[in-house]
């Protein structure tokens, strides 16, 4: 897995750290503008987040859970890749001290820009 981010994220590097504890093998690309990957990898526009993953000939869009990525890797659909927009509290990389969390879907974005609901957590 390649992943593009910020060198100052912390909430991304929390992210990779959930992807190596989930088996995945992570070379850590750090630039200062996310544009032209998520321009090239088709990241649906709305859809875009604070990192952005290339595994397998997907595009893996924010703090999508390994699961999810396991899932996808196994269903090999026709598809860009996964995206959850935002960064929402809970996900891997986003977990507060406390527990808490809120609701979010994974979608699965097509290769026409469109998405549907993949996973729910």
């Amino acid at each position: 897995m390649v992943v593009h981010k910020t060198p100052s994220c912390g909430c991304c590097g929390s992210w990779v750290d959930h992807m190596r504890e989930a088996g995945f093998t992570v070379e850590v690309h750090d630039m200062d503008d996310l544009g032209p990957v998520k321009e090239r990898l088709r990241i649906p526009y709305g859809k875009g987040s604070c990192h952005t993953a290339e595994l397998g000939g997907y595009a893996i869009e924010g703090h999508v859970p390994a699961s999810d990525i396991k899932r996808l890797l196994e269903e090999k659909p026709d598809a860009l890749g996964l995206v959850l927009p935002g960064m929402p509290m809970g996900s891997p990389g986003m977990e507060m001290p406390d527990g808490r969390s809120q609701p979010y879907t994974v979608e699965l974005a097509r290769r026409d820009g469109t998405t549907e609901p993949f996973a729910s957590h």
